[in-house]
Parts: C-alpha cells; structure tokens; sequence
C-alpha cells in the first residue's frame, strides 16, 4: 500500500491566533513555576526579585553574560533537536547524554591529531563527533528494531559505558590521557580544528551559528520530506505506518542515528569552540539530560526547542551571579526546571488554573511507542 505525505504541505503556516494558543500553556507554565519558586527562595531566607533581578543580570547584563549565555545555549539546542527527533519518532532517546560524550571523544581524537589547514580540519572534526554519537545512538535503536529491545533500558545502559569507557581511557594508563599534567585530561585540538569566532577577543563561537542553522535543517526534514512524514508516521502510530507500506525497522535506526548524530554534534561544538579545547573528566555533564527536558518543553518542535533552550542556558548563565548577589542556593535553579517541566507535563493542571478551554482534537506525539504526550 502507497502512502501520501502531500497532506503535510497543506497548510504550510499557522494563524496569529493558532500560534498564541500554542504558546499558552508553555509560557504559563514557566511564569507559574516561577510563582512557586519565589515562594520557595522566600522561604529560603532571600528575597526573590533580587534573586531574578541577579538572575537577569548575569545572563543579558553585559555581553560578556550575553556571549555566556548562548554558549550555554547552544550545545542544548543542538541536542534537544536530538532529542526531540527522537520522540516524533516515537523514540524515548536517554542516551543522549553517552552520545555527547561519544561525541566530543570523535572530536578530540581527530581534532587533536590531524594537522590540516581549517577547510580541511573543521569538517572533518565536526564529522567526527557526529559519527560518534551516531554510532552511539546505532546501537539501542538495531536493538530496538531487530529484537524490541527497549530503547530507555539500552540508551541508559549505554550512557554508563560511555562514562567508564571514558574514565578508564582517561585514566592514569588511559590511552586519550594527556601525557603531562595531573588533571585527566586529553590532548588539545590543532589550533585549525577549533570553532572561529563570531566576535573578535570574545568567547562566542560558530557553534551558535551551526545551532541556528539546524533549527531550519531539522524544521524542513521532518515538516516538508517524505522521511520526516515516515518518521513521524512511526512515532505516531508503528502498526499502521507498518501497514502503509513503511519500512519501520529502518526507520527505527535511522532516527536513532541521526538523533544520536545532533547529540554528538553538540559535544562536538563544546570541544572545539571553548578553551582549552580539550575533553576533561565531567565535562558536558548534565547537558544531555537537560536537552531532554528542553525538547519536552519546546512540545518537540524546533522552533520550541529553540527557546525553550534559551530558557535553559539563561538560567544556567545567570544562577551563579544569582548565588553571589541574593545568596540563593543554585540548586534552585534545577527545582526551577523541575517545576517548570512538571506543570508543561501536567498541562491539566495550568489549563485548570487560568481556565483554558482545549477546543477541538488534541493531537499527541508519542514519546516512546504506546505513550503519548506533548503536541502535534
């Protein structure tokens, strides 16, 4: 049986009003998980409008906060498209987190050894942290096609290898270890390898260009291609894209791939595009995880991931100046995300409190075959 994917070009924009009733629920979220924070940094012995106030300031204060910033953001947004790949196609990738360290290895391991004018260096750098998340990623989604292996179980199997392979190669014997120094590091990128900057004498790199761009790249190949409408269609509903004619298994591993290929993608960035141009132990910690909850945020879009990790890296950028001037504990800024993240997924619970009324089919993506959540 012959599928049609015409149908995804029949209404290419959404109306002033379409767009509002979209965005209610998320910005309501935000602003009501702020509400709740506040009351928690009272009750913490701070005041919270200084707390936001610091907040602010260490994000958009100056330039330099601003450049801090979209450094932040970048590598989240990268991944969260990722991620959010992953769950139209009905993917629940966890292993974003292996992926990105996988990825900033690949980088690494060719970045720091091959000595090549940029044209050639930077390329192949970047392509070898794609590969290596996609590798990564290869592996739990031909388990999950070849032998329904489920994919939350591997990808998180996944990233614990990740970690201790990397440990152990960065070990005191490790094979990537820097042959001087005491810190476990590895070697530093050729100078030909590293990111440029998009500001002269400052710390914001082509990393945040490459992350716009693929904002578009990813828009276009899951909105207006016939693979985007497969993996869509197999996120959605694997029985019946099965019965169209789709081959789901390949769509499977290829979703996963490319998932896992953005994942690497922004560990590569990281590597090439801040000093000291190396891989340490813990670096890239938590971005994997946090990419995660930005593509929920962002309802799995990549307009929505675009701002919602802007949301992220501002609050990362800004948590510190926050901590020193209003003496609030930075671990407020994760129960931030958590409230957030929690009241965009219990939508209910917003709609009930400022009484929006779902008019019409709510559409669903699954996040994970058989689970459905978010929006079309």
């Amino acid at each position: 049986m012959q599928y049609n994917h015409e149908r995804m070009n029949k209404k290419p924009f959404l109306s002033i009003k379409e767009i509002m009733a979209a965005l209610a629920v998320p910005i309501l979220a935000i602003f009501t998980a702020f509400l709740v924070a506040s009351v928690i940094i009272f009750l913490s012995g701070s005041n919270p409008l200084s707390a936001y106030s610091a907040m602010l300031a260490g994000a958009f204060g100056d330039l330099d906060s601003l450049i801090e910033t979209l450094n932040k953001t970048s590598p989240l947004l990268i991944a969260g498209l990722g991620a959010a790949l992953a769950f139209r196609g009905g993917l629940f990738n966890i292993g974003i987190e292996g992926q990105i360290m996988m990825g900033s290895i690949g980088a690494v391991l060719v970045g720091s050894t091959i000595k090549a004018p940029a044209v050639i260096s930077l390329p192949l750098t970047l392509s070898a942290g794609v590969l290596g998340g996609a590798i990564w990623a290869t592996i739990p989604g031909f388990l999950k096609a070849r032998f329904e292996a489920h994919e939350v179980i591997t990808t998180i199997m996944a990233n614990y290898i990740a970690a201790r392979v990397i440990t152990w190669s960065l070990g005191a014997e490790g094979p990537l270890r820097k042959a001087t120094g005491v810190v476990p590091e590895t070697n530093s990128l050729q100078v030909n390898a590293r990111l440029p900057l998009l500001i002269a004498d400052s710390r914001l790199h082509a990393g945040l260009l490459i992350a716009i761009i693929l904002v578009v790249v990813i828009y276009i190949l899951l909105f207006r291609t016939a693979l985007g409408f497969e993996i869509r269609s197999v996120g959605m509903n694997l029985s019946a894209a099965r019965y169209a004619g789709m081959k789901v298994e390949r769509n499977i591993v290829l979703t996963m791939a490319i998932s896992g290929g953005l994942a690497g993608l922004a560990g590569a960035i990281q590597v090439m595009g801040l000093p000291p141009y190396n891989y340490s132990a813990g670096f890239n910690t938590g971005y994997g995880f946090d990419s995660i909850a930005v593509a929920v945020l962002g309802a799995t879009t990549p307009i929505g991931v675009a701002f919602s990790s802007l949301l992220f890296g501002f609050m990362s950028a800004g948590a510190r100046l926050m901590q020193l001037r209003a003496k609030v504990p930075i671990e407020i800024i994760s129960i931030l995300q958590g409230l957030i993240l929690m009241f965009v997924a219990a939508n209910q619970i917003i709609r009930g409190i400022y009484h929006i009324q779902t008019k019409g089919k709510q559409e669903t993506v699954n996040l994970g075959h058989g689970w459905a959540g978010g929006k079309e």
